[in-house]
């Protein structure tokens, strides 16, 4: 295997670059959540259940699932400056004919098909890791992961407002001329900074990723914590939407732009990214570790006492919401340090693990509710995060050096 790391070789990350990064993994990224706070409004228009309906969310996580173990590997060798721009012109595609999809069997597929679009999210975080300076990683990567999560959090925010005003189809066209915009942005602002790999075929880059995940057991340990915080973090964003709209006797009955609004509880824990990012390049990582984990166990008292109290619902989403965050950027700061040559595809292996979580939350979402309603939703949510502290627990007193 050889490497080459001329990638960052006079490329200067002016404030321009990094903003125009978080801002491509933002829109990128809210691609795959602008139906979740519409989906009882889309499950009425095409005749479908809560479940069926909850399965648009996981068709585009496994297809984000699937650009990210078949995608963005191919950042580690090829040129990004042609490789996320072209991505964010498919997703204008997909999303074009999500909007006109005229049943849940041409809207199913695209959707996926606008989750793997939506990998170019992560493409762009691992590049912007590669060219920033090494004592300010972790702040960069941050930066950039703010962009990402405020996307998720504020897609459901603009989706709920434009809803009101154009129903669902006008969120996902609105979305789709977002993606052209940044394709452009990307390609005219963001200099030229060749491939970081070079001689390897594309077979022996993704059996590579098989090696790293065997070599690193830092990488397996933040693999499965990261699988049960994203579960976690499917499983309410998901279950919160029929919460909020008064299904399953729920106390709620809130419009569409109404329900969208709750996304902005969430703004905290993307705004606290970078905080934890210098924390962990001060040395941090373990404590930061734990303290976001024992938020996230404490806000599930807040959430199911949010069942029954809107003020501790919004209360406990913030607390929620920053500690999944956390969780997030530790692991992905602890796996960025591991090989600086192959942080795509340390990304590739950590993010198919996160984002299967995903699709394990939002299966799960729809069929806990149904079942037992938003009790039994954080009883699973609490389970899981008991679980993610014993694990934590268990790797941390293994690794003699901070991981």
């Amino acid at each position: 295997m050889t490497i080459s790391l001329t990638e960052t070789a006079g490329v200067k990350l002016t404030r321009l670059v990094v903003l125009v990064f978080a801002l491509t993994a933002g829109s990128s990224a809210g691609c795959l959540y602008y139906l979740q706070p519409l989906l009882h409004t889309v499950a009425g228009e095409l005749d479908i259940s809560i479940a069926t309906a909850a399965l648009l969310v996981s068709a585009a996580q496994i297809g984000y699932l699937s650009g990210i173990a078949l995608l963005v590997p191919l950042g580690d060798f090829l040129e990004r400056r042609r490789m996320v721009p072209a991505l964010l012109l498919a997703s204008f595609v997909a999303l074009a004919v999500s909007a006109a999809a005229p049943n849940f069997a041409v809207l199913l597929p695209a959707v996926f098909v606008t989750g793997v679009t939506a990998s170019a999210a992560q493409i762009v975080v691992p590049w912007s890791s590669a060219l920033a300076d090494p004592e300010r990683r972790g702040e960069i990567v941050g930066t950039v992961m703010s962009g990402l999560l405020l996307g998720i959090l504020l897609s459901r925010v603009l989706s709920g407002a434009v809803a009101e005003v154009g129903g669902w189809r006008t969120v996902l066209l609105v979305a789709a001329g977002l993606q052209l915009a940044m394709s452009v942005s990307v390609y005219v602002l963001v200099p030229t900074t060749g491939s970081a790999a070079a001689g390897e075929r594309y077979p022996e880059v993704l059996a590579s990723i098989f090696a790293l995940i065997r070599n690193y057991p830092v990488l397996r340990q933040r693999m499965v914590l990261g699988f049960l915080a994203m579960a976690c973090f499917s499983l309410v964003w998901t279950a919160i939407v029929f919460l909020l709209a008064g299904m399953q006797a729920s106390p709620y009955h809130y419009s569409e732009f109404t329900i969208g609004l709750f996304g902005l509880a969430g703004v905290a824990g993307a705004l606290g990214a970078p905080v934890v990012g210098r924390l962990a390049d001060r040395g941090y990582q373990r404590a930061v570790t734990t303290a976001v984990w024992a938020t996230v166990l404490v806000s599930w008292a807040l959430l199911a006492w949010g069942g029954h109290s809107v003020v501790a619902l919004i209360a406990a989403l913030l607390v929620f919401d920053l500690g999944i965050q956390g969780i997030q950027l530790s692991n992905q700061s602890a796996i960025y340090a591991l090989d600086p040559a192959a942080r795509s595809r340390l990304t590739t292996a950590y993010m198919v693990s996160f984002f299967l979580g995903g699709v394990a939350g939002s299966v799960s979402a729809g069929v806990a509710y149904q079942s037992g309603g938003w009790s039994l939703v954080c009883g699973i949510g609490l389970t899981a995060t008991i679980l993610g502290l014993l694990l934590w627990a268990a790797f941390a007193r293994k690794v003699s050096s901070p991981a």
